[in-house]
């Protein structure tokens, strides 16, 4: 580790030493992150492991380097480590998440590939005005379309709605705060009728970044939740959801 390590993500460009990976590929839980480096990369190098915020550097078998990181949860978190990872030399990310559906024709155990999203998130408004889009790479995103067709994977693509909150934020009423706020009440059916896809909780200000800082971001969540019949997660079909968007991202980041 050099003394030029950035503060969160623990690490600089110096220690990614010869491999000097370009593309990045961002999960929310570490665990995720972790798996995705000991599964399908070689010579894995764990960067970091400070903040939670675990990071690891291997190549493909082709010999493309990958860095393997987490952005933690929401977009505050996110922010950070994006900036971060800019600055070591990262010019694509791609988000394999989960989410949650809310139109009745997207299953539990599917995948959302993101074309852009409705962006209802305050650290991206420190980015760039509430105009400006959140708009994925159409390079990036018709890879993840291809290669989601190539796997046979039932994958679905439009537009997602990134927000702050888990509970309130995505109507969730089942939990310690049932009493909403009014502007959130009826929220979810208002998206619906948007034609939105999906809730999240970062791909909108990763979306802003990526316009702002010139580097190419995409999304791909497996579904955990169906939201027109019910709040919670689907645990028994949590993995085949997880598994599908990680090899769909998988097979973009080998070309």
């Amino acid at each position: 580790m050099t003394d030029k390590r950035l503060y969160h993500i623990g690490f600089g460009r110096e220690d990614l030493g010869s491999l000097s990976p370009t593309m990045a590929l961002l999960s929310g839980d570490p665990q995720r992150a972790g798996f995705i480096a000991h599964t399908y990369l070689q010579d894995v190098q764990v960067l970091s492991e400070n903040r939670g915020l675990h990071s690891y550097v291997g190549h493909l078998p082709n010999g493309k380097p990958i860095l393997s990181a987490t952005s933690g949860m929401g977009a505050p978190s996110l922010s950070i480590v994006v900036n971060e990872l800019v600055q070591v030399g990262i010019q694509k990310i791609i988000r394999i998440g989960t989410c949650g559906s809310i139109q009745p024709h997207i299953p539990v155990g599917s995948i959302v590939i993101s074309s852009g999203a409705l962006c209802r998130q305050g650290a991206a408004n420190d980015i760039a005005p509430v105009e400006y889009p959140a708009a994925a790479d159409p390079f990036l995103t018709v890879a993840l379309v291809k290669a989601a067709q190539e796997l046979n994977v039932e994958h679905y693509l439009g537009i997602t709605a990134s927000v702050d909150t888990f509970y309130e934020g995505q109507e969730r009423t089942d939990s310690a705060n049932p009493n909403l706020i009014r502007k959130l009440e009826g929220i979810t059916e208002e998206y619906r009728k948007l034609n939105i896809l999906n809730y999240e909780m970062e791909a909108g200000t990763l979306f802003k970044m990526a316009g702002v800082y010139n580097f190419a971001a995409a999304a791909v969540c497996g579904v955990v939740a169906q939201r027109t019949v019910a709040e919670n997660i689907i645990f028994t079909s949590k993995d085949i959801a997880i598994s599908n968007a990680i090899l769909t991202a998988m097979r973009v980041a080998s070309e």
